[in-house]
């Protein structure tokens, strides 16, 4: 397979988004301005995947869903989940891990975006668009309450069920 513009767009916002989440816990004390950076990119990155790639994805396979979609989705959620509380070194930590078993799935050989270059073919430009115009996610100030961190358990679980089965 041929890794494209699709491809390499969303590989530099992976690149970005990893010197971010390394930049947020580098020093003694969380970067918060870092981590905030990485924060809404994060979110924006999941949602140019979750609302423009899945979708287009699955319209072009005529209703069928990647192979992919429930891990992803899956991976999304718990990612999405960390977010929320203020962010620690565990919480960065358990986000790293997580970035390590997912971003091969949308890379690799096989993954999302060559998938998704194939499928769009000539069109692949205009779906770089899409992907492109997706706005900035607002951000809602941290939580930390016992309901958070309830949901994160929640959510990993739900993800380490789904790559059981992937």
């Amino acid at each position: 397979m041929t890794r494209g513009p699709l491809y390499e767009f969303l590989q530099r916002d992976h690149a970005r988004l990893d010197e971010l989440l390394r930049r947020s816990d580098a020093t003694p004390a969380i970067d918060h301005s870092s981590y905030e950076s990485f924060r809404g990119g994060l979110l924006r990155h999941i949602a140019m995947e979750e609302k423009v790639l899945l979708p287009e994805a699955r319209r072009i396979r005529g209703g069928e869903p990647l192979a992919l979609t429930k891990q992803l989705r899956a991976d999304h959620a718990a990612l999405a989940a960390l977010l929320v509380p203020t962010p620690t070194r565990e919480i960065i930590a358990k986000i790293r891990t997580l970035l390590a078993e997912h971003n091969p799935l949308e890379e690799g050989a096989g993954g999302l975006y060559e998938t998704c270059e194939e499928l769009a073919g000539v069109r692949v430009d205009a779906l770089l668009a899409r992907v492109g115009s997706m706005p900035e996610v607002p951000l809602a100030r941290h939580f930390d309450g016992p309901r958070a961190f309830e949901n994160i358990d929640n959510l990993l679980r739900a993800r380490d069920t789904a790559r059981e089965r992937l």
